[in-house]
């Protein structure tokens, strides 16, 4: 852990990485208490997939730091929306994580560091994240990562309650059920089956309109593309509504799914798997590969 309290040679700032959810929110306010406002630099990666109530979010946490939260984006000609994404990898959620979150989160971190010079970044790891933690830290030690949350031992909760007790509306995706505040305009791509069947019952336009996207770029590809696979024993890729041509695959009505457990909060690297895929010995020891829910 570095030294939150004492470090007096602070070549640049530090950069606290807002993604629009309760852990960064919080975690960027303990960086600026610790450090000083003048030390510190808010950073939000806008997808173009953020709900309008993220925005109004990001709007009452300004005020609550006492900062402006500056926003970059990975969106541009090549890729106007996040659904030219998809179309142009013809993919949405592999092995090493989501196209999207590696090439309109990661990638534009990346790009920013390499640009700029700072002491430290930010990242709302909150105590149930160890894993991803020390995983961010021995593959990323350029970033200098550091993790305020954990030095204070809180959970999502304790974050949600930190919020609230400031005055402060949380997100609207926590109020509908979800633990996680990314994407709201397609849901996320990373979620599991309970958390995709609750769309379905929920917001079935969404559900609907992904499921279309499924098949289109199962259509471009010429074989099944989907967000999400069947980890039990004889599994398999599973689409959101059958596809005509691929009758052999399941589909999500066909699974016993649970209401969805906590998704990671996009911390300014991307909620794709590879962000943080172990690249050295300890592999085995800090995977920190969350579950889908089935």
């Amino acid at each position: 852990m570095k030294n939150l309290l004492t470090d007096n040679k602070l070549k640049g700032k530090v950069v606290c990485w807002f993604s629009g959810g309760v852990t960064s929110a919080v975690a960027c306010k303990l960086a600026i208490d610790l450090y000083g406002i003048e030390n510190c630099i808010g950073i939000f990666i806008d997808t173009g997939n953020e709900d309008e109530d993220t925005y109004r979010f990001k709007k009452d946490c300004e005020k609550w730091f006492g900062l402006t939260i500056q926003t970059i984006t990975g969106l541009s000609d090549k890729f106007p929306t996040i659904e030219s994404v998809w179309r142009h990898y013809k993919s949405l959620n592999v092995a090493n994580g989501a196209i999207c979150s590696s090439t309109l989160k990661r990638d534009v971190r990346l790009k920013w560091q390499k640009e700029n010079e700072y002491s430290y970044q930010v990242f709302g790891f909150d105590i149930d994240e160890t894993k991803r933690a020390k995983a961010m830290t021995l593959n990323y030690e350029d970033a200098n990562p550091i993790y305020p949350l954990l030095m204070y031992g809180y959970s999502k909760k304790n974050c949600i309650d930190i919020i609230q007790r400031e005055g402060i509306e949380i997100p609207k995706a926590y109020q509908l059920g979800f633990h996680n505040n990314n994407c709201l305009k397609t849901m996320c791509i990373q979620g599991g089956i309970g958390y995709w069947q609750k769309v379905s019952r929920e917001m079935p336009d969404k559900f609907d309109k992904m499921a279309a996207i499924e098949h289109e770029l199962t259509d471009l590809k010429g074989q099944p593309v989907t967000m999400l696979k069947d980890q039990s024993k004889g599994g398999g890729l599973l689409f959101l509504k059958p596809h005509p041509d691929y009758p052999n695959v399941k589909d999500i009505s066909m699974k016993k799914g649970r209401e969805p457990k906590p998704l990671m909060d996009c911390n300014g690297f991307g909620c794709a798997m590879n962000d943080l895929m172990p690249k050295n010995e300890t592999i085995e020891e800090i995977n920190f590969q969350h579950k889908l829910d089935f």
